[in-house]
C-alpha cells in the first residue's frame, strides 16, 4: 500500500491553507469595509469556483499556464517555472479553487462585528493594523478556525482541478483523490477503500474539531 498520495495530499492542504490565510485575512478586511462596484467584481471572481465546474476551471488553468503559450510560456522562459504537471501547479490550482472557503467565513465574521469596536480602538490611538490584529481578529476566532478547517478539508477532496493541471504523476501530483480514482479504474477496490477511509477519517475528525472548538468559544464566562 503506497501512502505517498496521502502525505502529498496533507502537504498540499497545509500549504494551501497557509497561503490562503495570508491572502484572505487582509483581503477580507478590505472587502468588509464598505461597498463598491469594484469590490463586487472582486467578490464575484473569488466566489466563481463555488459554482464553476472544477473541470472548467482546471481546463482554463491548464491553458493559461501551459509552457507553450500565454502566462505559462512567459513564466517558463523568464523564471524557469512550470505550473502544469507539477506540485506547484497543484498549489496554484488549490489556492484558486479553495479561496471561497477561506474568504467566506472570515469576511462574514468581520462584517458582523459592531463598528463601535474599531472606533473605540481608533479613539485609544491604535492604528488600523493594530486594530485589525489585536481587536478584530481575536473576536472572530471561531470563524477563523472554521475557515481554516473548511479550506484544509476541501483541499483534501479536490479532484477535477488537480487532475487537469497536475495529471497523475506518482510522487509528484498523484494526490489521494486521484489515487482513489486510479485504484477503481484498475479494479483495486482494497486500495481505493483504504485511501477513501483515511480521507473520511481525517475529514470527520476535522469537522468534529470545528464543532468542539466553536462550542467552547461560545460558552459564557459563568459556565
Amino acid at each position: 500500500m503506497d501512502l505517498t498520495p496521502i502525505w502529498l495530499t496533507l502537504k498540499l492542504a497545509c500549504i494551501t491553507t497557509l497561503i490562503l490565510l495570508a491572502i484572505c485575512l487582509p483581503l477580507a478586511w478590505w472587502l468588509s469595509k464598505g461597498r463598491s462596484f469594484f469590490k463586487i467584481i472582486i467578490e464575484a471572481i473569488i466566489t466563481m469556483p463555488l459554482v464553476l465546474p472544477p473541470s472548467v476551471l482546471g481546463f482554463y488553468l491548464l491553458l493559461a499556464f501551459s509552457p507553450q503559450h500565454g502566462v505559462g510560456k512567459w513564466l517558463h522562459d523568464t523564471f524557469d517555472l512550470q505550473f502544469v504537471f507539477s506540485f506547484q501547479g497543484l498549489v496554484l490550482a488549490s489556492v484558486i479553487y479553495s479561496m471561497p472557503f477561506m474568504m467566506g467565513p472570515i469576511k462574514s465574521a468581520l462584517q458582523q462585528l459592531p463598528a463601535s469596536l474599531s472606533q473605540a480602538s481608533y479613539t485609544l490611538g491604535k492604528s488600523e493594523r493594530e486594530t485589525f490584529l489585536r481587536v478584530l481578529l481575536p473576536n472572530i476566532k471561531p470563524s477563523l478556525f472554521t475557515a481554516m478547517v473548511l479550506t484544509f478539508a476541501h483541499t483534501l477532496g479536490e479532484f477535477g482541478v488537480v487532475l487537469m493541471i497536475g495529471g497523475n504523476i506518482p510522487n509528484v501530483t498523484r494526490v489521494a483523490s486521484i489515487a482513489v480514482y486510479d485504484s477503481v479504474e484498475n479494479m483495486d477496490y482494497s486500495a481505493a477503500n483504504t485511501y477513501s477511509l483515511i480521507l473520511f477519517c481525517i475529514t470527520f475528525i476535522l469537522v468534529i474539531g470545528v464543532f468542539i472548538f466553536n462550542k467552547t468559544q461560545a460558552k459564557s464566562p459563568l459556565e
